[in-house]
């Protein structure tokens, strides 16, 4: 009999997920499937957003798996390529790819064949990470005119608070200010512009997170946006004692009973992706009824709060986040993000689609 910790990935929320962003974006959908698409199986749910106008990878590999497997989307690479070799695969496997720096511009110079190339060109409008600045910008437009590898060019640019009440105002701003002489089709929404600033939407929409089911905000829930949990992590209780007032729990003795107490022991720890900063109190459900987590969570194991769920046995059915209970809250309560949760599921947790 195996461990009963399992992740359940619902194909259908993710496909109900992806109808809402296609709903808000007035025009095309490049569904972001990095990481493993977010836990959740790159190629399960490259087959789940076949509806999608495009995918979006990190990796030039998942990209050729995705061609491979018989995606026919549009595939974007989104840190393009490292690189001169790369370039032969991306014009091969029909790959559009991002180019972000003076690097790639030379490597793509020195590509031989003509007219091959798919590019969307990064601009740097505050989130100093990639991207060309907009001083370059003209230069790099001239450069790329009449370019022998580009086939087709798209403007892109990336927010750095649209999750935030600082918005997204002065990188829109400048976006289009600086972009207003190209008639080139542009790329600037991910989920959180996505779902509330419709003046960001563009062309192409790159929606990430909302389409595993998660909310970007802090205000918002996922339900109040209209999206259903993708992943469901489960597992059961394996041991329940009762523990006296002054008695401690787990390494460190972090947790110290105030009272008589029932308490659980489940199989899920930080070797399966659960967070070992989740402190005492982070939201758990055991049986639908909601409790917490008690002390330090171990390397297989974590403890919970039996002490008003009378009914708790050995072999209960816990729910560490997805249906009845939001990864975002759960993330939130650990100090952390929804996006590290579900990335940090671990190969040794079997996935049940």
């Amino acid at each position: 009999m195996s461990r009963p910790i399992q992740a359940h990935i619902n194909l259908s929320a993710l496909k109900h997920n992806l109808h809402v962003a296609q709903r808000k974006a007035n025009g095309r959908v490049m569904a972001v499937i990095k990481a493993n698409a977010y836990g959740h199986g790159l190629l399960r749910a490259a087959e789940a957003l076949r509806d999608a106008e495009g995918l979006a990878v990190l990796d030039i590999g998942d990209a050729i798996k995705l061609r491979e497997a018989g995606s026919r989307q549009t595939i974007l690479l989104l840190e393009g390529f490292f690189s001169i070799d790369e370039l032969a695969l991306i014009a091969e496997y029909d790959l559009a790819t991002v180019v972000h720096s003076q690097h790639q511009l030379d490597m793509l110079d020195a590509y031989p064949r003509r007219q091959a190339l798919q590019v969307w060109l990064k601009i740097n409008t505050g989130m100093n990470r990639l991207g060309f600045t907009p001083y370059e910008l003209p230069a790099v437009m001239e450069r790329l005119r009449s370019h022998r590898a580009l086939r087709e060019l798209v403007l892109m640019t990336h927010f750095s608070h649209a999750d935030e009440a600082q918005g997204i105002d002065a990188q829109l701003e400048l976006f289009k200010g600086i972009t207003a002489a190209y008639r080139v089709p542009r790329s600037l929404a991910n989920s959180a512009a996505l779902l509330r600033y419709p003046a960001a939407q563009g062309d192409w929409a790159r929606p990430g997170i909302m389409l595993y089911g998660a909310s970007p905000f802090a205000d918002l829930s996922a339900q109040q946006l209209g999206l259903q949990p993708v992943m469901t992590l489960t597992s059961e209780l394996i041991s329940v004692r009762s523990i006296k007032a002054g008695e401690q729990v787990g390494y460190a003795g972090l947790f110290r009973a105030e009272r008589d107490m029932r308490i659980g022991t489940v199989a899920c720890g930080y070797a399966d992706g659960y967070p070992r900063h989740a402190v005492t109190g982070t939201p758990i459900l055991v049986n639908g009824q909601r409790t917490r987590t008690l002390g330090r969570v171990s390397m297989d194991m974590l403890a919970v709060d039996l002490s008003d769920i009378a009914d708790a046995t050995v072999g209960c059915c816990v729910t560490l986040w997805g249906e009845g209970l939001a990864v975002e809250e759960v993330a939130r309560a650990a100090g952390t993000i929804s996006y590290e949760l579900l990335c940090a599921l671990a190969p040794r947790v079997p996935v049940r689609y």
